[in-house]
């Protein structure tokens, strides 16, 4: 698996985090290829923003947004024939300073909003939505399972 973290923002903060190793996990958890690329940007407030503007038609920063590539239905079979298979999942964009307020309002660490955050933005790129209640509640419990199987690894 091929795992691009880019600290465009607040890189002394996450830096330390096992982001990677977390990336990881998630992806294996969900059983994606191991061909499998993502990617995780750190960004401002004021980028998340335009992209949220932008891609969602929503104003305002948010925490955490997914960009979806080849996803949860990709042709996989297509892909085993090509030269250099690749799995290209997608990006996962995280506003660091919301993760922040976010801490106060849900009595949270850093390093837990961020990683919770992580979790959020991967299951979306793996297929998971929460736009139906149904939906939400699959993916909420999802990632409680695979952030209580972390925090225990």
């Amino acid at each position: 698996m091929d795992i691009q973290i880019n600290y465009d923002y607040r890189k002394e903060d996450l830096e330390r985090f096992p982001l990677h190793e977390l990336a990881r996990y998630v992806l294996t958890q969900e059983d994606e290829p191991s061909e499998t690329e993502v990617s995780v940007s750190f960004v401002t407030n004021e980028v998340i923003a335009e992209l949220n503007e932008k891609y969602r038609k929503k104003s305002g920063p948010t925490d955490v947004l997914s960009f979806e590539c080849d996803g949860a239905d990709a042709d996989l079979a297509a892909m085993t024939l090509a030269q250099d298979p690749v799995f290209q999942l997608g990006d996962v964009v995280i506003a660091p300073d919301v993760a922040t307020q976010q801490t106060m309002e849900y009595n949270t660490t850093f390093e837990e909003e961020i990683s919770l955050l992580m979790v959020h933005g991967l299951l979306h790129l793996c297929g998971y939505d929460h736009i139906e209640d149904d939906e939400a509640v699959i993916m909420e419990k999802r990632e409680a399972e695979i952030l209580e199987a972390w925090s225990k690894r």
